[in-house]
């Protein structure tokens, strides 16, 4: 049987086109993409479940899970709590996504928090990490156990054995940080992890560790730095390329080099990242997503359920105590 993965026809800037064709393209003998969006959209062949509202990019999360239960985002998230489909996929507002989860998905038994875990392509390897984006405030057991979260996945989608975790801090030494860092610091310390001390943000392209974790504000700021940065210097390239005849002519000749960097470090590639912690698999994409990263978000959410990833995050996680609950 294909693996049915519910995607937010409306979520991102580029809905509902790009996502209608990402969504077109991942699907194969083995994945079956369900799109929840408007009557009358043209699905291109693809399931359709008709929604009658959406979530916009700038809405505040929480009112607007509650107040648009027919809306795309929500409907499809509520495909796995129902056993609709087995992932979900989607663009849209972060917030919003991580509040539809948290009321049909749910948390895994002795879950604080869910994190988000995007993969960052590494110069020696990928690096997991955690949470990028859905806890702008967290508390340090908060950070302990997205870094168990980080080390399951790492272990079991990317094959990685006894993954090594770094905490992101503004210096390597253990005194150095806020007060979160360094009281996650003396938790980590202590954790059943293969914990290896601080990191800066300078060595997340350099594969300081296997996961780097973080609270979400830090986290998010982070990748969207990594990306800009990225694709500003990828541009400079290409300008630079242009500038001359001689600059196209080398430009020629390091042609094969600069498209396998480009595959490499561009965003979508991965297309998104896990929202971990859940009783079912979330992924939640870039705003700004392409066809190509729909598609690749829709293939990831696939090999999640392959993986088992849900199941395996439940049986192994530390359970926290109830002192430690919101």
């Amino acid at each position: 049987m294909p693996i049915r993965v519910a995607i937010d026809a409306l979520g991102g800037d580029n809905a509902p086109g790009e996502v209608v064709a990402g969504a077109l393209q991942a699907a194969s003998d083995t994945i079956e993409p369900v799109l929840f969006g408007p009557t009358g959209l043209d699905a291109q062949g693809l399931e359709l479940v008709p929604c009658e509202q959406a979530i916009a990019m700038d809405e505040k999360p929480a009112e607007a899970v509650r107040a648009k239960p027919d809306s795309s985002l929500v409907r499809s998230a509520r495909a796995i709590g129902e056993g609709d489909a087995a992932a979900v996929v989607s663009a849209g507002n972060t917030g919003a996504v991580l509040a539809a989860s948290l009321l049909h998905v749910r948390r895994l038994p002795g879950v604080l928090r869910p994190g988000i875990a995007i993969v960052i392509p590494g110069s020696r390897g990928p690096t997991v990490l955690i949470d990028a984006g859905a806890n702008a405030d967290a508390r340090p057991e908060h950070l302990v156990q997205f870094a168990h979260m980080g080390a399951v996945f790492a272990e079991e989608l990317l094959d990685v054995r006894e993954p090594s975790v770094r905490l992101l801090s503004i210096g390597e030494e253990p005194e150095k940080g806020n007060q979160l860092t360094l009281e996650a610091h003396a938790l980590l310390a202590g954790a059943d992890l293969r914990f290896e001390g601080n990191t800066e943000g300078r060595t997340l392209l350099e594969t300081a560790a296997d996961v780097v974790v973080c609270d979400g504000f830090t986290g998010n700021v982070a990748l969207k730095t990594l990306e800009g940065t990225i694709r500003s210097v990828l541009e400079a390239l290409r300008g630079e390329i242009r500038a001359s005849a001689m600059a196209t002519l080398g430009g020629l000749l390091i042609r094969p080099a600069a498209r396998g960097l480009r595959r490499r470090l561009d965003p979508d590639t991965y297309g998104g990242g896990y929202l971990l912690g859940l009783r079912g698999l979330v992924v939640i994409a870039h705003g700004s997503s392409s066809r190509v990263a729909i598609a690749n978000a829709t293939r990831m959410a696939a090999r999640g359920v392959e993986h088992r990833l849900v199941e395996r995050l439940a049986a192994r996680l530390p359970t926290a105590s109830s002192a430690d609950a919101d």
